[in-house]
């Protein structure tokens, strides 16, 4: 994979873990030449991730919506900066940039990215993987919570099968550049069971 999407958290968080997870992560993209692609921010865990790539010599491009732009918010050092008008553009560029999406510790805005990449591939949009850097067990819940939807019929096992996730680095990595995106197919049940 040459560019990966990392969508992560704009603050820090109150654990040193997640923070040294996307040092870790950032180290490992320098160090087998995957170019970040990522929101832009020089803030919170996606400023610890452009930081370490760049102190690594790493390829780093953000991709910001206009009204997030000002000066406290926006990385100023990257390799590249692309500035959109809307959130909803945001999406599609950095789609355009990689070859997958990782997600990392973070709020409301990482897991609308991750589910939104998760959508893409569910609907045969897309066929790159997507994965989840499950540190300190961050996501087991949100992992739960995908069982359920299967249990309840609301989400075939194949599609709760396209997401990768790992608590290393290394073995998310391999996942994802093994993975083989499912035959697309009828995504609505409209059998209820009795």
């Amino acid at each position: 994979m040459k560019r990966i999407a990392v969508f992560c958290g704009s603050s820090i968080g109150f654990s040193a873990v997640y923070a040294n997870a996307a040092k870790q992560l950032g180290h490992y993209f320098a160090q087998h030449n995957i170019g970040l692609v990522y929101g832009g921010g020089k803030i919170g865990m996606m400023g610890i991730l452009a930081d370490t790539l760049l102190e690594n010599n790493g390829e780093v491009i953000g991709v910001i919506p206009n009204l997030l732009r000002h000066e406290e918010v926006a990385h100023t050092k990257i390799t590249k900066m692309i500035v959109t008008k809307k959130m909803s553009k945001r999406k599609v560029t950095i789609s355009r940039l990689v070859d997958g999406y990782i997600a990392l510790a973070g709020g409301f805005g990482t897991l609308d990215e991750l589910f939104e990449a998760l959508t893409l591939g569910q609907l045969g949009i897309e066929n790159k993987p997507v994965g989840i850097l499950n540190t300190n067990g961050f996501f087991n819940h949100t992992l739960k919570q995908l069982d359920v939807m299967v249990t309840e019929g609301y989400l075939k096992e194949t599609n709760r099968n396209m997401l990768q996730v790992s608590n290393s680095v290394e073995e998310l990595i391999e996942k994802m550049a093994n993975y083989q995106a499912p035959l697309v197919s009828k995504v609505v049940n409209t059998v209820a069971s009795k």
